[in-house]
Parts: C-alpha cells; structure tokens; sequence
C-alpha cells in the first residue's frame, strides 16, 4: 500500500509569503468541522465532482489527516457527460493523495439517453439527483461531507452547517439543530443520515485564494486553453466530444482560448474568452470573481477584508484594484 502524497504544504507550517488571518480562520474552522465530523461517523463519505469547492475540501480533509491516507472515500457522480479533462483530473487528483475514489453512475438514464442537450433540467433530476441519491444509499453513508457554500444561492443560505436528513434524505427546517459556539450534534435516529458543509462560512473569492496560497492543482478547464468552441444562443459552448454532441445545422467548432467559470459537464457555465491569460500565478480564475466583485450575498464581506484582498492580489502578480 502507498503512502498519500504530502501536500504541498504542511499543516504545521504558515502560509507562503502573505498572512491572510480570516483565511487561515476559515481553513481552522474546516478542518476542526472535519475531524468532528468523521470521528463521529461510522461511514462518512466526501462529495467530489471535481470543482474547485470540492477539490480545496479534498485538499483539507488531507490536512486534516496528514500524514496518513485521508479516512473518508471521494464519491463521484458522472452523468457521462463529463468533460474529459475534468475526469483525467479526478483520477489523478484522487492517486496523488491516496483518496478511496468511488464512481456511481445512472444506468437506467444512461441507457435510455437521457442527455444535457434534448431533455434539459431532466438530465439533471435524472443523472446526478436520483443517481446521488441512489449512491448514498447503497453505499449506507451516514455523515456526507460536501463543498457547498451559504453565498452561492439564496436556498444554500438556510443551510444549518451540520443539515439533518430524514428518510429518502429530506430536509426538514423545524428539526434542524442549533449550532452554538460551534457545537455540532451528530447523532442520527433511524432512517436519518447527516450533510456536513465545512465551507459554509467561505466566499468563492476565499476559495481561490485558499488555492493561490498553497499552490492547490484545479480541473484544467479553469484555466484558458485552445479549445473548439461553438457559439450557441449567444454563449460560448465548449465541444468536448464532437462525435457525441449533437450540431445544429450550419453550426461548426472553432478554436478559441476559454476557459470554464463554473464545470457542470456539456452544460458548464461561465465560458470566458477575450484572450484569457493562462499563467497560474498571474491570472487562474480571480480575475472573473474580481470583476463580478462579489457573489451574491457575499458583497459586504468583500469589502470588510479590502485589505486582505489586495495583498492576495499582489501576490498573484494582479492589480492593486478592488
């Protein structure tokens, strides 16, 4: 048996160069969420789609652990419809740090053909939904740690850090928990299983920086690369598997250099161009955030570590702009 990969770095040593004190607060609070989490588990598991939320909670979970192999598998949902980029990285992702990898497809969608392009929201329902759901319960998961954040949509900001799901994994407002001074209850009744956001508290920006300090490897797709690109409904769509994807009459790929925002398979939003620079240390994926200047309910945070932001800034060779 391999040993898992250190990381680039240690749990006992400061970040490089710059030090962004609500950053480490906030990878403190994660990791603590995650030694509580799994020791009380009997089987946890950690969500992984391979977007950069789940990829830096993978990477702390390593931390948290360091230096033995990481104890909770990485659950994977392919719709099969990845890009395959996106899936080369999984997989390495996964060797790297000596992560239990388990993949769950839909068989019954795939063999109907359901897809991203003719049957919409229904792929979604029917390939990562009721497959996520079918996963859980075979694999019997009772703690499942996932990357959501509060300020990705308003729905997510209800979310109790430690969220009670009853059977068929509902959610039920009137028995969520309190949660004071930090104090999780993590005993389930029969029936009941347990999500767990560690990066609840986080905003997109802290996670990209998370990444820029310590050097944590993302899916390739965020970064800007020649890519055959259609444009479709005024969007960017990046054609991955041209034999797969079905075309529209006089539609033909040409090469652009994009880059991803958000990855969601075929139906990945946020496709950038505009000459993208690709360099990892000048521009991975802060600029866009920069720009959008903050997401959603995350506006007032921004402004309250301004400082902070800039020198994250200068350090990853950006303007000095807000």
């Amino acid at each position: 048996m391999t040993s898992a990969a250190a990381p680039a770095q240690r749990p006992g040593e400061p970040p490089p160069q710059v030090a962004c004190a609500s950053l480490t607060a906030l990878e403190s609070e994660a990791i603590h969420m995650l030694r509580d989490a799994i020791a009380e588990a009997r089987n946890p598991v950690l969500l992984f789609s391979a977007g950069k939320d789940s990829t830096v909670l993978a990477y702390l979970a390593c931390r948290a652990f360091y230096p033995s192999r990481p104890p909770v598998p990485l659950l994977h949902i392919d719709s099969t419809w990845e890009f395959r980029e996106l899936l080369q990285f999984r997989d390495r992702f996964a060797h790297r740090y000596g992560f239990d990898l388990r993949v769950h497809h839909n068989e019954a969608g795939r063999a109907a053909g359901v897809n991203p392009f003719e049957h919409g929201d229904r792929d979604t329902r029917v390939m990562r939904t009721e497959a996520l759901k079918t996963a859980l319960d075979g694999g019997r998961y009772d703690i499942i740690l996932g990357g959501a954040r509060r300020d990705e949509e308003r729905s997510r900001a209800k979310e109790r850090i430690v969220s009670l799901r009853g059977p068929h994994h509902t959610w039920e407002p009137r028995r969520q928990r309190p949660e004071l001074w930090n104090l999780f209850k993590f005993r389930l009744g029969q029936h009941e299983s347990t999500c767990v956001f560690p990066l609840s508290n986080w905003t997109e920006l802290d996670g990209l920086t998370d990444d820029l300090v310590h050097d944590i490897e993302l899916a390739p797709l965020y970064l800007a690369r020649p890519r055959p690109v259609l444009t479709r409904d005024g969007q960017f769509t990046v054609v991955d598997e041209p034999q797969r994807m079905p075309l529209r009459p006089a539609e033909i790929p040409e090469i652009r250099k994009v880059r991803l925002r958000t990855l969601g398979g075929h139906r990945g939003g946020g496709v950038g161009g505009r000459d993208a620079r690709s360099g990892r240390r000048r521009d991975p994926t802060l600029s866009p955030v920069r720009a959008h200047r903050s997401t959603r309910r995350s506006r007032h945070r921004w402004f309250a570590r301004t400082a902070q932001a800039r020198r994250v800034f200068l350090m990853s060779g950006e303007e000095n702009r807000p």
